[in-house]
């Protein structure tokens, strides 16, 4: 039996964790803008604050697994945007202008659209 083959069953479980992990680091970005916590390094505008809102509403959405599709795509696009209107104002490369994460974020929330939230979601539950 290949790698693959043996690797295959645990798909579902790994993406899950992949959907878990970025969630609660995504979450930590909404507390920080509404909350102050983790403090901030930069000042809060009303811009940061709507970001806010749609990061820790859109993160709790993607722990739990519901409307993961959706919402990684609304959080996909919304990381692109912070990236280009944000982070390119600081310097071209990701590297200089500490775009990385957004960056990470917005291409595994992409990668989700399209590959679902695995195991462990909401979405998952059976309908009556």
């Amino acid at each position: 039996m290949s790698l693959a083959e043996r690797l295959s069953p645990y798909q579902p479980a790994a993406l899950a964790i992949l959907r878990i992990v970025t969630a609660v680091l995504f979450i930590e970005h909404g507390t920080q803008k509404l909350f102050g916590f983790p403090p901030a390094p930069f000042e809060i505008t009303k811009l940061f604050f709507v970001a806010g809102i749609i990061e820790l509403i859109g993160g709790i959405l993607i722990l739990f697994g519901l409307f993961t599709r959706p919402v990684a795509f609304l959080l996909s696009g919304e990381m692109a945007i912070a990236y280009f209107m944000v982070h390119t104002q600081i310097d071209f490369f990701p590297a200089n202008n500490q775009g990385d994460g957004p960056i990470m974020f917005c291409f595994v929330f992409l990668f989700m659209v399209f590959a679902g939230p695995g195991a462990w979601a909401l979405d998952n539950r059976q309908r009556p």
